[in-house]
């Protein structure tokens, strides 16, 4: 036996019987619980591809920015520094929101969903009444623009539809009980949003909403009815917008539909930038669209100066950085231990997705303009924030699923003085059952 100790006593035979060896394996040693052990509790519960993506988009966020404002920056405060740092700053801030989020247990914010409704639909009414941002005849921020309450209800709306939903599980397919107070709370959200306006945030909420409502159970009959009366209840919102906001953008497109030249300036300054970059690019920082016709190339439009600088093999890059992310995503939501974190995981993850394919399809003369911003990577601090805090919730209920996952360690004398501060072991990694089981020995030292 190779994974039996044995020993041969030196007043016997060869012939005589080898005792085995009845003294335990020696356990491995424990480390000091108050240094070693919590960081490596924390770093062994991290999923390292979430972390990997997400970092690498706020790398190319980086660049990106201070690529499309140095010389807006220099311009107007003499720096080519200076709001590439209040982008900086906001990544610091996101961080530290994506931690916090990423240490707490997710089941918690089950418990405070409804106030947390209760406070975003008070923001999104505040932001009406009192909103400080007036550009093109809008009103979507608070506290001099630094509070969108626009992006905080695209997470809430998550948050509560996830606990929402995981408590109705046997009624969402009724009408009374749960397709209409779905209806009601959706249409009211979306509403406030839409008051603001701001189309790209209400339709987010709407097929996020509805994206979560089918998989928690809905019924496919039910959920297009919904999709017939949201289209109609658009197609109003747009004719009564008048030319110069969501009628005028509609307009714009299908004309461009049939003809590329008679497109909105937007789409046509953002497939310039595309047809200049080719496959490789022409280098970072190096792009002219930023510098001529392109609007909010900082923001908008950030994935076009992607297509100019890094080429269409940059932006594929990008695109695939998001696959990788909501596969993994899904993969957590998958096995997350309870209903409410699975309908969380993936009400993140689709709506990280729904964010980006919205502002590639802009970009790419595939949907009309909406102004929807590209996560990690667009200038913004409330949608950094919201996106990272988003990323930290589905890092959460990963955390939380290995943590409940990983089998307690058996308690040994060198190991029960710190058993109530080690988790029983909690915080490893678990093993397969059986795996390294023992093969019993006879007294002659074969196997049984």
């Amino acid at each position: 036996m190779a994974d039996v100790p044995q020993f041969v006593d030196h007043e016997t035979t060869l012939d005589t019987p080898r005792p085995v060896r009845s003294t335990p394996r020696a356990t491995p040693r424990v480390m000091p619980v108050e240094t070693a052990e919590p960081r490596r509790r924390f770093l062994a519960t991290l999923d390292t591809p979430v972390l990997a993506v997400t970092g690498l988009l706020l790398a190319i966020g980086l660049m990106m920015v201070y690529s499309t404002t140095f010389d807006w920056s220099y311009q107007v405060y003499g720096d080519p520094a200076t709001i590439f740092m209040r982008h900086l700053r906001n990544v610091g801030v996101a961080v530290v929101f994506f931690v916090l989020l990423a240490l707490i247990d997710y089941r918690v914010w089950r418990r405070v969903a409804v106030l947390l409704l209760l406070l975003t639909i008070g923001a999104l009414v505040a932001v009406l009444l009192f909103g400080d941002d007036t550009l093109l005849d809008a009103r979507r921020a608070l506290v001099n623009g630094s509070l969108q309450p626009g992006e905080l209800a695209e997470l809430t709306i998550v948050i509560y539809l996830a606990a929402w939903l995981g408590s109705r599980r046997t009624q969402v397919r009724s009408i009374a009980y749960g397709l209409i107070p779905f209806a009601v709370l959706v249409g009211l959200l979306a509403g406030l949003v839409l008051l603001q306006p701001d189309i790209s945030t209400a339709a987010t909420i709407v097929a996020v909403a509805g994206i979560m409502f089918f998989l928690a159970g809905g019924d496919l009959a039910q959920l297009g009815v919904a999709a017939v009366i949201v289209g109609v209840v658009g197609l109003l919102y747009i004719t009564q917008s008048g030319p110069d906001y969501a009628q005028g953008r509609l307009s714009s497109y299908l004309s461009g539909a049939a003809d590329l030249t008679q497109a909105d300036d937007h789409i046509q300054q953002a497939i310039k930038a595309f047809s200049n970059g080719g496959w490789t690019g022409v280098g970072l920082g190096q792009g002219r669209q930023k510098f001529e016709r392109l609007p909010a190339p900082h923001t908008d439009s950030i994935f076009a100066v992607i297509g100019e600088e890094l080429g269409i093999l940059g932006a594929s890059l990008v695109v695939l950085l998001y696959t990788v992310l909501v596969v993994r995503g899904l993969q957590i939501a998958r096995r997350a231990p309870d209903s409410f974190g699975s309908l969380l995981a993936a009400g993140l993850t689709i709506w990280i997705a729904v964010k980006a394919l919205l502002n590639i399809a802009v970009m790419t003369a595939i949907v009309p303009p909406t102004g929807a911003s590209l996560p990690f990577i667009s200038f913004g601090g409330s949608s950094l924030v919201v996106v990272m805090a988003g990323v930290g919730l589905m890092l959460s209920v990963a955390r939380v699923r290995l943590l409940q996952n990983t089998p307690r360690r058996p308690v040994t004398e060198r190991s029960q003085t710190v058993a109530n501060s080690d988790l029983g072991g909690r915080h490893r990694r678990p093993r397969v059952s059986g795996a390294r089981r023992r093969r019993s020995v006879n007294p002659a030292g074969s196997e049984r």
